[in-house]
């Protein structure tokens, strides 16, 4: 690392909006193809310098439910890509020890891209580093909706009564089951929303927004969004 950090708290687990890609190109005259062909490259750059840090788990937000609305030729192109980042993040996953996890609802893609997430799932299982989960064809609400029907097919058939419901339990129906609840959210491009991401696990997350475009972001931006995780105080609901 460039900068000095060892006098930071580092957050187990830190997820990202990646937001930006398209006006990053637009500034540049370029396709918007290129704006989020550029961001793949980020974010492969951003795993290297999150495991580097000592964070435990980096969620990226890689494609919404809402992000079929766009363009046919977009999506397509945003499938395309996703079909080559697939198999570099496989050998960025083995050179730095990663355990790569999906999240979302993985029915709408085609079956190519369905074997090529497993193949990454079940090939990187017992990395023992960073635990990079990504977001794809994601959506909060749908999360929920889904850990619903679960949980109603699970009371139907008597394995779930009202009074057993807890929030450990929901929890247990959603797609980060297994995966705490992030410390961190950085959001870039200067958007203050949350765009259906996380809905239920961001509930104490501390949000940090940047205006650089995701293309744009690096180890400097990642090291001030967790300067700034380091000057709140935590107190989730109570008093200190």
């Amino acid at each position: 690392m460039d900068k000095n950090i060892e006098n930071l708290v580092i957050p187990e687990h830190v997820a990202i909006i990646l937001d930006g890609n398209g006006r990053w190109a637009k500034k540049r005259g370029l396709p918007r193809s290129l704006g989020h062909k550029e961001g793949c490259v980020t974010v492969e750059k951003t795993v290297e310098d999150a495991a580097r840090l000592g964070i435990k788990y980096l969620t990226v937000y890689g494609f919404s439910t809402e992000n079929w609305k766009r363009s046919r030729e977009e999506v397509g192109a945003l499938m395309q890509l996703f079909r080559y980042y697939m198999v570099r993040l496989l050998k960025v996953a083995k050179a730095n020890n990663v355990r790569v996890k999906m999240i979302g609802d993985r029915e709408r893609f085609d079956q190519d891209i369905i074997e090529g997430i497993e193949k990454l799932v079940e090939q990187t299982k017992d990395n023992t580093g960073l635990t990079f989960v990504i977001a794809v064809n994601y959506g909060g609400r749908d999360e929920i909706v889904r850990a619903a029907r679960k949980i109603l097919q699970d009371g139907q058939e008597g394995r779930l009564l009202p009074e057993d419901m807890t929030e450990q339990i929901f929890n247990s129906y959603l797609d980060t089951a297994d995966i705490p609840d992030p410390d961190l959210l950085i959001r870039t491009s200067g958007e203050l929303r949350l765009s259906n991401y996380l809905l239920w696990q961001l509930a104490y997350t501390e949000l940090y927004v940047t205006d650089c475009y995701w293309p744009d972001f690096n180890q400097d931006e990642l090291i001030r969004a967790i300067e700034a995780y380091n000057s709140r105080e935590r107190r989730f609901g109570g008093v200190k």
